[in-house]
């Protein structure tokens, strides 16, 4: 008898064991979030514990009904000893202690969610991750020796280890060698709970500690269960069924702006020239800072530039450029009265500081108030060869790029064209529209500046008065290039300072700047600035900045850069190139009065389901057409004008009126795009058509969101099966 009791026991030990196991490694699960040496010591103490309340009660049954309270309690005063003993007083728990268990409970799974990854392992941040997994172990302890169903109580790791990946998704071998380590726990306890099968009934009727086996067959059907559900919740952070990134909870939690709103630099501009010598930082580094960056402006509505900015709280380290050198710098502000601290287009770290990041565009914003600040920053600096550069294309994929303009005035649109001598959209035409500005412009000096970049002050500076500031400089380049079709950006920040002190390089107020930034396929943003070649000054350089300074050199004159010309070899059949559509099933609109009906409400949404399917075949150039056909053809069905003869942007201008910056901001992204495939002269690469395509399925989301009469009408509308002669002219 002594036996048989023995054999239960020791397989219950086994499977508390194997449940135990698989709550830690879910917990484990958050090792991307904040990094495996925060969570081990918490996740075995609440482990360790659990075991430890679940022995207390097999010898104690009088306690068997305490037994979650016991864990609970004794759960929370192992995670206050190994996670909050800096709060406790000789170990014991004080107010401090409570109020940060209390936030850690209630606040560190937002934190997190605000946080780049790997998050900073503050105490009351990671707290919620052993919180959760205390309460996981709870209730898979008394699932499975109250109700003694070892299955379901696997269930409440398995939602630790779906939050876990709704965090961050682990992907590829890695989320193998997760299933296999939560598996091999999993096992045990199914295992255990076979092994546990009594051989008398008054066995096991009367072990408290006791759990009821399965049979053979719910074994059989347990383990395909569990491997499904993790394998499920492994995978679903990593499904990818539109060519987009793992969903993360964090896409919808951005970080709030720091009290007090955030100013705008651009503004302050005329004001810090009119005080050249105050000090606005300084800072000490062994490598040649060219520029520090404070906000970067990529929206404009006419009157005023915004930055569409995605806070996050910065983790302890963001992934550095391939192939970039990394380099770091001791930053010092005296008085930082605003939000704006002094940063790198790509941050790695910061220390000595807990700073709000927008990664986009490598902005950092404090959340302390005024006074001194003093932080060291590391960043990635990518460097590219000039003649890679200098023969670049444009990327009008990248978010920013090709942002609002307002109402534009009539005289600006040639001026753009003009000042381009109306090549494609690529690099060179962008050296060629920063030595437009540099020759034809000259930087204000004395003691009344120009302000404003508002249209009024962009059209006097670029018409009448051709003086200005950085501040007109970089806003009228971007205004200008994104009428050529070039993708920019604004940027304010300082320039590096050749000043020493101490050893520090100290920057003042005259060494304010702004400067655009042009988007450039397989490099990212580049600097440019049209004010230095402007003022003949000479400025520090590092990285991007000496890549595009040399591509300015090998810049061929202005007599000699050609106009666009139409690719060679490119014949499109009427009504064919623009439509990519062939031949049509005019049979569906021809057939027998009696079917007219039939064939209109199935007839035509499946010719143009034929007609978008082989239009998404087609390679190269007319690959793209195909894109640009469907879009206007889908926009045409929802009621948007369009004429022959609309340039690609006046299309999505119209559609904009119409339905909305849903449909007008990737309408622009492929009239980019659609502008590189007709002018390049090149062939046009499947990245290219695929990013076509893309901008396709965002215009197809948005137009989603309308009513469904809307939607209705739009797809028995029949008209835009009609082929539509010509090709879309270049802006």
């Amino acid at each position: 008898m002594n036996e048989h009791m023995s054999r239960p026991v020791a397989a219950g030990r086994a499977g508390v064991a194997g449940l135990l196991g698989a709550t830690v490694v879910s917990g484990l699960l958050f090792t991307p979030v904040f990094g495996l040496a925060a969570l081990v010591i918490p996740l075995l103490v609440v482990a360790l514990l659990g075991y430890g309340c679940y022995e207390l009660c097999a010898r104690r049954t009088a306690l068997v009904p305490w037994r979650p309270i016991l864990v609970l309690v004794t759960g929370l005063l192992g995670l206050i000893e190994s996670v909050l003993f800096a709060t406790t007083t000789g170990g014991l728990p004080t107010a401090a202690t409570m109020g940060s268990l209390g936030r850690g409970l209630t606040r560190g799974w937002l934190l997190t969610l605000q946080s780049t990854l790997p998050a900073r392992p503050d105490a009351e941040q990671v707290l919620f991750v052993p919180l959760a997994v205390l309460l996981a172990v709870a209730l898979g302890l008394e699932i499975l020796l109250r109700l003694r169903k070892p299955l379901p109580a696997l269930l409440p790791s398995l939602a630790v280890a779906g939050l876990a990946q709704a965090y961050q998704a682990l992907t590829g071998l890695t989320a193998m060698l997760a299933a296999l380590a939560y598996l091999a726990p999993a096992g045990l306890l199914l295992w255990a709970g076979r092994a546990a099968r009594p051989t008398t009934r008054s066995t096991r009727s009367t072990r408290p500690g006791a759990v009821r086996p399965p049979s053979w067959a719910g074994v059989v059907l347990a383990l395909p269960t569990v491997i499904g559900v993790l394998a499920g919740a492994v995978a679903l952070g990593g499904l990818d069924p539109a060519s987009r990134e793992p969903y993360r909870l964090a896409d919808g939690h951005p970080a709030p702006p720091p009290p007090g709103g955030l100013t705008n630099p651009l503004d302050e501009i005329a004001s810090r020239l009119a005080d050249p010598g105050q000090e606005v930082f300084r800072y000490r580094s062994d490598a040649d800072v060219g520029r520090w960056r404070l906000v970067v402006l990529d929206d404009f509505d006419g009157a005023t530039w915004s930055a569409d900015t995605r806070l996050q709280r910065m983790g302890t380290r963001l992934a550095a450029v391939p192939g970039s050198t990394v380099d770091s710098a001791e930053v010092r502000l005296r008085d930082s009265s605003g939000p704006w601290l002094p940063s790198q287009p790509n941050p790695v770290s910061v220390d000595g500081a807990a700073p709000l990041v927008d990664q986009s565009a490598g902005t950092l914003l404090s959340t302390a108030g005024g006074g001194e600040t003093r932080y060291t920053l590391t960043w990635s600096a990518p460097e590219a060869e000039a003649g890679r550069l200098g023969a670049a294309e444009v990327d009008t994929r990248l978010a920013g790029g090709l942002g609002g303009l307002g109402a534009v005035p009539d005289e600006i649109s040639q001026l753009a064209h003009d000042a381009v001598r109306g090549l494609r959209p690529t690099f060179q035409t962008a050296l060629q529209l920063e030595r437009f500005l540099g020759e034809n412009y000259r930087v204000a000096v004395g003691d009344t500046l120009p302000t404003g970049n508002g249209w009024p002050q962009l059209r006097r500076f670029l018409t009448e008065t051709k003086r200005g500031t950085s501040e007109q400089f970089a806003a009228a380049y971007v205004v200008l290039a994104r009428i050529a079709g070039i993708p920019a950006r604004l940027v304010v920040g300082y320039q590096g300072s050749t000043e020493t002190e101490g050893g520090f390089h100290v920057v003042r107020n005259r060494d304010v700047l702004a400067w655009p930034e042009v988007a450039v396929a397989g490099v990212g943003w580049v600097p440019l600035d049209p004010t230095a070649t402007a003022g003949r000054a000479e400025r520090p350089q590092s990285g991007l900045d000496k890549a595009a300074t040399q591509a300015r050199h090998q810049l061929p004159p202005e007599n000699q850069l050609l106009p666009p010309q139409l690719p060679p070899g490119q014949q499109e059949e009427a009504g064919d190139a623009s439509n990519g559509g062939g031949s049509h099933p005019w049979w569906a609109m021809t057939a027998a009065v009696p079917a007219a009906l039939v064939c209109w409400l199935g007839g035509v949404p499946l010719a143009k389901a034929v007609r978008a399917r082989r239009r998404r075949r087609r390679h190269g150039a007319d690959g793209v057409l195909g894109a640009w056909a469907e879009a206007r053809d889908r926009l045409c069905a929802h009621n948007v004008p369009y004429r022959i003869g609309m340039t690609p942007r006046d299309l999505a201008e119209s559609a904009g009126s119409v339905l909305g910056e849903r449909a007008r901001e990737p309408m622009a992204r492929l009239a980019g795009v659609l502008d590189i495939a007709l002018w390049s002269g090149a062939a046009v690469s499947d990245g290219a058509v695929a990013g076509a395509w893309t901008e396709v399925r965002e215009l197809r989301r948005g137009l989603a969101t309308r009513p469904v009469p809307a939607r209705l009408r739009a797809a028995l509308e029949p008209r835009t099966l009609l082929p539509r002669p010509g090709r879309p002219t270049s802006p």
